[in-house]
């Protein structure tokens, strides 16, 4: 039979519970039951929270052709960005109010209703282009920012007072979910390419296999994430500490707890230190992740969609560059899982972050000078870059904080990596300067 907590039960004494059960019957740590199947599950999870945004992208030239005016890549990636930015900014001042579960659910359902409309919008229109669908499509894309401030924030500060692994697990998830994306599309362009309205084909294939992919998301974060054995070791850890906001999540694994009756994490009650206090002691990770954005977000995806010549690979050009992007991505978050390649210093990072401006004129040069081989490398190494150092950054932050401020913090780094990304896709019209737009 089920027993409830007395309504005065410390947390400290739970947590102590907690502690003492474990290890289950076969001497196992509760804390490591379901660790792989948390892996796969953050790793789809981090897929689910760019794939719609990232199929946009992807599909650049079939609605570059349909646009052709109005330089679709980068005006979507601009109208995205102020709503991701502006949403996170009051959620992450809001942190401790706001119920996680509802949160990240919230996120995922938007981001499946917004891909499925993107499929209604073109088969409502036949295919054909003009400012009413322009505008339509706009709006859509905002609603993917609100949808991804909601998602990206709170899972990566809910994973920030777990083991690194999960958020490192999360954060490969992101970057795969631009691989992924790039290889449907090569796959799509080649299997539609003689055919009539080939670009369109493939285009709907891709947005109807996102929808599915989305909705597979908002079940798996509802159903299985919150009952998984060392996801609710973190959870009820956290809500030991004096965290509120996982109270949700946790009921949904099956663990009510009370909560002495508070509806929000009260800072000076719990001892625990103030987002402001919390900033300033971080403050160069905070940079770190608005210089790491500000950077790739100039060059990727608009300058290499269409100011990098005309090469041999024709249509397939700007495509292979941001596949390869995306994969290089995708394995710079997989190197620091071996330690002695793992960046640790404060100062380090920083150097290393400041050093990858030298890629403006590298770039710059090789647009003017250089072949597309010379191209690729470049942008491999942009994305390798990017994806190495955004996993260090946001596995070394959090160490050493108790859980409120752990998933606190979380929500900071992420409000600077979306600010770094705004700017970024700002100072990427500057490459247009000269060119009569």
């Amino acid at each position: 039979m089920k027993q409830d907590s007395p309504p005065t039960r410390p947390l400290l004494c739970y947590w102590w519970e907690v502690a003492m059960s474990s290890y289950n019957e076969n001497g196992l740590a509760t804390r490591h039951e379901g660790r792989y199947t948390a892996i796969v599950v953050c790793w789809l999870l981090g897929n689910g929270c760019l794939f719609s945004w990232n199929s946009i992208l992807t599909i650049e030239d079939y609605y570059a052709e349909l646009f052709p005016k109005y330089h679709p890549t980068r005006v979507l990636t601009l109208v995205y960005q102020p709503f991701a930015l502006g949403t996170l900014a009051i959620l992450a001042y809001n942190e401790a109010k706001i119920n996680t579960r509802w949160r990240n659910l919230t996120g995922y359902v938007l981001f499946f209703i917004s891909s499925l409309l993107v499929l209604v919008l073109d088969l409502a229109t036949s295919g054909k282009g003009g400012i009413g669908t322009y505008i339509g499509l706009c709006v859509l894309s905002g609603a993917f920012g609100v949808a991804d401030a909601h998602v990206q924030g709170g899972m990566i500060g809910d994973l920030s007072f777990m083991t690194p692994e999960l958020i490192q697990s999360f954060l490969a998830g992101l970057a795969a979910s631009g691989a992924l994306t790039s290889a449907l599309r090569l796959i799509t362009k080649a299997a539609f390419e003689s055919s009539k309205d080939g670009l369109r084909k493939g285009a709907m294939l891709f947005f109807a296999i996102s929808t599915c992919f989305e909705l597979l998301c908002v079940l798996l974060y509802a159903y299985i994430f919150p009952k998984l054995p060392i996801v609710k070791y973190y959870r009820s850890k956290a809500a030991s500490e004096g965290s509120a906001t996982v109270s949700a999540d946790l009921a949904a694994g099956g663990i009510q707890m009370q909560l002495n009756s508070r509806v929000e994490e009260d800072p000076k009650q719990l001892g625990r230190l103030s987002n402001r206090q919390l900033l300033s002691q971080n403050i160069d990770y905070a940079a770190d992740m608005f210089l790491i954005y500000v950077l790739t977000l100039s060059i990727f995806p608009g300058f290499l969609s269409e100011d990098t010549g005309h090469h041999s690979l024709g249509t397939w050009y700007a495509l292979v560059l941001i596949a390869m992007y995306n994969v290089w991505d995708l394995i710079g978050r997989y190197i620091p899982l071996i330690e002695c390649m793992k960046i640790t210093s404060r100062r380090g990072l920083m150097l290393v972050i400041l050093s990858r401006f030298l890629l403006v004129p590298a770039f710059y040069f090789t647009t003017k000078y250089g072949d597309q081989g010379w191209m690729i490398m470049l942008t491999s190494f942009l994305g390798l870059s990017n994806g190495y150092l955004t996993v260090c950054v946001l596995t070394a932050a959090p160490k050493g904080y108790k859980g409120p401020e752990q998933n606190a913090l979380g929500n900071l780094l992420v409000l600077f990596l979306l600010a770094g990304i705004f700017a970024g896709v700002t100072l990427d019209w500057l490459w247009l300067i000269g060119k009569g737009w």
